[in-house]
């Protein structure tokens, strides 16, 4: 509870009474930023769930917070043909920002579809956590369509749009959707795809259009290293209103890396975030216990065994987050990222490269030595993800990094990271890092049942699809 009523103070903090939204961030001093996002949005509302369900506020006071934020939120311009939000608010008028505040740089006004997934997962927790205010929220859901982002000639989501009509002429801004899809299974984009779904938005059969790992050949070459795997044919029913219901056979490369003996499947970077964020609100180790039920648990055993005997540092927990002293930036374990040169673990970007087989141009480096990581970054928002499958590792790591360095505020909890080799405090509490925060110790002082207000929504269209795959994941 200590740690859950300090990280309630800053995410309470940084919704003052004068503003609309929550702020993206607050800095030592008091300071907040002047930006924030759907997914801070999203934050503050299931920071006030938890921290109404461990007793820290009262359900009235939390009921009174969310509603003012919804009203806020169902008065925000959003893109009308999509009902999804801009990325970029100022929190105190609640205008969509076309200039960054302090610097004065564009700012495009951009749809993202990874942000408003977390908005729609607040509001449908809310829908069940706040039957009073159930309405509220779902006049601001009805008109957000994830289809908007759905690319049906390869099956997946789009990062995101840029609004013609919203890009101010000169701005160099660009228009229209983003060239990427979030083509990756096992990052938080996720979250958005098993909204779509369960609204019935995109087929469900969209789920097995995304990577488990690229392919073996040498074509995708350019990937951290080479999987092992094999292919499997699973069978879905696909139905959208409006459309007659339809079997989809989608065969499936269930590819996994090797990394210390473990069989698992990567995410883009190598983040904790990416891998465990989406598994706060949907019961993904327990409606698949075949897949994210065995890989969950072997990536958080990877990122300690990173940090305490690979790397040595003493610590672990490595996700993007505040940079010491100050500034952002991504932060991983290299070898369980997609991509080649992923997210580092130190400041420094210690790479590894195991090469890919006999594919020209990829042989392999030499593993890094321990004494090659010298500037470790932990972030303790990524230890927190870790509760439901480390708790004893989590709470022995959080008290080392609280006794070793001055990353603990009484008053508002964890400080977002910091550089263990200098002991340098990134100090700012970001909303989102701390959200995670509020979350974690939610579903684990309740066993989990903190994620049944977002699971009962989507559990009829999505549990099916968890329940039928099995990775390849698993130990040597």
């Amino acid at each position: 509870m200590l740690y859950a009523t300090a990280t309630w103070h800053s995410v309470s903090a940084m919704f003052p009474d004068e503003a609309r939204l929550p702020a993206d961030n607050m800095r030592q001093d008091g300071s907040l930023a002047e930006y924030t996002s759907p997914t801070n949005m999203a934050s503050y509302i299931w920071s006030a769930i938890a921290a109404r369900d461990l007793g820290i506020i009262t359900p009235d006071e939390a009921a009174s917070h969310i509603s003012r934020l919804l009203e806020a939120i169902a008065g925000l311009e959003r893109h009308e043909e999509s009902g999804q939000f801009y990325n970029w608010y100022h929190p105190v008028t609640g205008e969509v920002l076309t200039r960054w505040p302090l610097s004065g740089g564009i700012v495009c006004p951009f749809l993202s579809s990874v942000d408003n997934g977390w908005l729609a997962t607040a509001l449908l927790m809310t829908q069940n956590a706040i039957p009073e205010l159930a309405s509220n929220a779902q006049d601001i859901l009805q008109d957000m369509d994830f289809g908007f982002y759905y690319d049906p000639q390869v099956g997946l989501l789009r990062g995101g749009y840029w609004p013609p009509e919203r890009q101010a002429a000169g701005s160099g801004c660009e228009s229209g959707y983003t060239g990427h899809h979030y083509g990756t299974l096992n990052t938080e984009p996720r979250i958005a795809s098993y909204v779509a779904i369960a609204l019935g938005q995109v087929p469900p059969s969209h789920y097995f259009r995304m990577w488990r790992t690229f392919p073996m050949s040498c074509d995708w070459g350019w990937q951290e290293m080479r999987p092992e795997g094999e292919n499997v044919t699973y069978s879905v029913v696909d139905s959208l209103p409006d459309e007659p219901a339809r079997v989809t056979d989608i065969t499936v490369f269930e590819g996994h890396y090797v990394y210390r003996g473990m069989r698992i499947v990567p995410s883009w970077g190598g983040s904790m975030f990416e891998a465990l964020m989406p598994n706060l609100f949907v019961p993904e180790a327990v409606w698949g216990p075949d897949s994210w039920g065995i890989n969950h648990p072997l990536y958080v055993q990877a990122q300690i065994e990173h940090g305490l005997i690979e790397a040595q540092y003493g610590y672990w927990g490595f996700s993007p987050a505040s940079e010491p002293p100050e500034g952002y930036r991504e932060y991983g374990v290299d070898a369980l990222g997609m991509l080649a040169e992923g997210y580092a673990s130190d400041a420094g970007r210690t790479y590894v490269d195991y090469g890919f087989g006999n594919c020209t141009g990829r042989d392999a480096r030499p593993v890094p030595d321990a004494t090659d990581y010298q500037s470790g970054v932990v972030t303790p928002h990524a230890v927190f993800l870790a509760l439901e499958f480390a708790p004893g590792a989590v709470f022995e790591n959080l008290d080392r990094l609280r006794t070793d360095f001055d990353i603990y505020n009484d008053e508002y909890g964890f400080y977002d990271s910091v550089q263990v080799n200098n002991g340098s405090v990134a100090e700012v509490f970001l909303a989102l890092d701390q959200g995670m925060i509020m979350a974690a110790l939610a579903n684990y002082q309740s066993g989990g049942v903190f994620r049944d207000y977002v699971a009962v929504e989507i559990e009829p269209d999505v549990r099916p699809l968890l329940e039928v795959e099995t990775f390849t994941a698993g130990k040597d």
